[in-house]
């Protein structure tokens, strides 16, 4: 069973729920990547998010995106990624689940590309510009190789099509808590329960909410109707404002950020719409 698999059932059989926060990788640099996917851990995440810097994001709101170009900047590369997950993997417990354009993917080689990714240690893809209808080969091989492929279902999909996508995936659903990029928000959307519902009513995977999840309290509103929280651009943001600082403070910071996060897990959401 894949390990991304089985954190989810052991959730589930103990009644608990995830935080799956995202990274950009190498920023501020690859080391220090390092030590915030084991930060992410000791805060009591159970996934983490590898972003792959790419000079067009298409999901990525202005946080993200600048976080990329400065990795890219300092001269990240696939290969440098994939080095640290294999230097790492055997000290650590949480899921690692590469967040990655398929231009990255077929620049590469999509064979070589995935099997050295799951080789090094990552356990699942998220690629947002690959489209459920073209994924065949790609979704293939990454199940050969075993790991899990997960597709986005944003709030415009229409059912038809979100059936079809919650049929492609493996692992786990990403839904979509708003429409358009990645960014903080105040508030999550109101129909984000219904919108949790209607999926599990056509798939048994867990079910997880990113875009626009900033705040403990919107995990606790997340966690209380979907099965895990993604937040992506509210830990960005905090590695970007201590970056000049150094890498100490960068971890610091941000560590103490997804300790917040994780006690949203267990407290019981306030003003929540979405848990009515």
């Amino acid at each position: 069973m894949n390990r991304i698999d089985q954190i989810f059932a052991k959730h589930a059989q103990n009644g608990t729920k995830a935080l799956m926060p995202y990274l950009t990788m190498g920023d501020p640099d690859i080391q220090t990547s390092a030590r915030l996917i084991h930060a992410a851990q000791e805060a009591g995440a159970s996934i983490c998010e590898l972003g792959f810097p790419f000079s067009d994001p298409v999901a990525d709101g202005p946080t993200i995106q600048a976080s990329m170009t400065w990795a890219l900047e300092h001269g990240i590369k696939a290969k440098d990624i994939l080095q640290m997950v294999a230097e790492n993997r055997s000290q650590l417990d949480v899921g690692l689940v590469a967040m990655v354009s398929y231009s990255i993917v077929h620049k590469i080689g999509d064979g070589s590309f995935i099997k050295d990714a799951i080789d090094a240690g990552i356990d699942g893809f998220i690629i947002p510009d690959l489209a459920y209808e073209e994924s065949a080969k790609v979704r293939e091989l990454i199940l050969e190789n075993g790991g899990i492929l997960s597709f986005l279902i944003a709030p415009t999909t229409p059912d038809a099509r979100a059936m079809e996508i919650a049929k492609a995936s493996t692992g786990f659903i990403y839904l979509l808590a708003r429409a358009g990029i990645t960014g903080e928000q105040s508030d999550l959307p109101p129909d984000l329960a219904p919108r949790v519902e209607k999926l599990r009513e056509i798939s048994e995977l867990p079910i997880t909410v990113g875009f626009g999840v900033s705040t403990d309290n919107h995990v606790r509103q997340v966690v209380s109707v979907a099965d895990a929280a993604i937040v992506g651009s509210a830990i960005v943001r905090r590695i970007s404002e201590a970056r000049e600082r150094g890498s100490d403070a960068v971890v610091q910071a941000t560590g103490a950020f997804m300790s917040d996060l994780a006690r949203g897990l267990t407290r019981a959401p306030e003003g929540c719409e979405a848990s009515q």
